[in-house]
């Protein structure tokens, strides 16, 4: 058995599949050499907040570690008693900044985190929303003759 050139001769299509049928001219598309890129574009610089917000979903007071859940990324960052301004416990909502720790990301800075932006006005009852009405019309009803009676010409 002889080995034809022909035989030994392999073909990538553009889905990137090995194939023995040669590919067809028609179908050809011209690339321009600077289109082409080597490597990975540059990205451009994102702005990172260094100040995470979280949740704190384990904590032992006697040991003196714990986890918190960032609240961004859903990920778990281990927290120790003396990276924290004050007393955390679980369920607390903190705010914290990272940093590589020996055995992966630790939390520090951590305090409890207090929303400052005002609370609403809670809206009135409609027991109070009734009485408030009824007390501008009978506002209104009352300054009525009055203002008619500044009104009219004196004579």
């Amino acid at each position: 058995m002889t080995l034809d050139s022909d035989d030994m001769i392999a073909y990538v299509d553009e889905f990137g599949q090995v194939t023995s049928t040669p590919p067809d001219p028609s179908t050809r598309v011209e690339v321009k050499l600077e289109d082409i890129e080597i490597g990975i574009p540059k990205r451009e610089e994102e702005e990172y907040d260094p100040i995470r917000t979280g949740i704190v979903t384990f904590f032992n007071e006697s040991k003196g570690f714990g986890f918190i859940r960032d609240l961004e990324t859903q990920e778990s960052v281990f927290v120790h008693v003396n990276n924290t301004k004050e007393e955390v416990r679980e369920n607390n909502k903190v705010r914290f900044e990272t940093e590589q720790g020996p055995r992966g990301l630790a939390a520090v800075k951590v305090e409890i985190w207090r929303d400052i932006t005002p609370a609403p006005a809670p809206a009135p009852s409609p027991v109070e929303a009734d009485s408030a009405a009824d007390s501008a019309a009978d506002a209104t009803a009352d300054s009525a003759p009055a203002a008619a009676a500044n009104a009219a010409p004196s004579e």
